[in-house]
């Protein structure tokens, strides 16, 4: 017996062709909600969330080093760390390489802060994914951890932001 693509399985997997996107729309949707409340109060919202990880866990050699990894243009790139510079989260020092270069690192306070809103984003994580068992939710968090990367090696320029923006 055929499956109606607008009754889906027990299972909630994709079944007819576009459902994933709309799927995948939804659960978007329902993180930035969460994700949204979580950066209440970050200098730069989500996104000097995402530029203070990076230079915590990745420690990016420059600021184009940022800029690439993370899809951000360089030109506002440079106004989101002016945000973070000025609410001493992050500082500009000469790069010991390259002393016409900046590199970017997390003050006390931008590590100090960035441990608080990670507590905060792992709440709202968990409750986004609250639906699932802890085993689904590790199986989801891998799967989709491997697909962006391999996507992200495919078409290492695009902009996830703007490509949301445009979907």
């Amino acid at each position: 017996m055929a499956t109606n693509a607008l009754t889906p399985p027990e299972t909630g997997a994709a079944v007819a062709p576009g459902d994933l996107v709309r799927h995948l729309g939804i659960i978007l949707r329902g993180f930035q909600t969460h994700f949204e409340t979580a950066m209440d109060g970050m200098p730069a919202g989500v996104r000097g969330y995402h530029i203070l990880s990076t230079v915590v866990y990745e420690d990016p050699p420059n600021q184009q080093a940022i800029g690439t990894h993370l899809g951000i243009d360089r030109t506002v790139l440079t106004y989101l760390i002016d945000t973070l510079v000025d609410a001493g989260l992050v500082g500009r020092v000469p790069d010991p390489v390259d002393r016409r270069a900046r590199k970017i690192v997390a003050t006390a306070s931008g590590t100090e802060t960035l441990t608080r809103y990670e507590e905060r984003v792992a709440a709202a994580e968990a409750e986004l994914l609250s639906a699932l068992s802890p085993q689904e939710a590790a199986t989801l968090r891998a799967l989709t951890g491997r697909l962006s990367l391999h996507i992200h090696r495919a078409h290492p320029g695009v902009n996830p932001c703007e490509a949301m923006d445009h979907l």
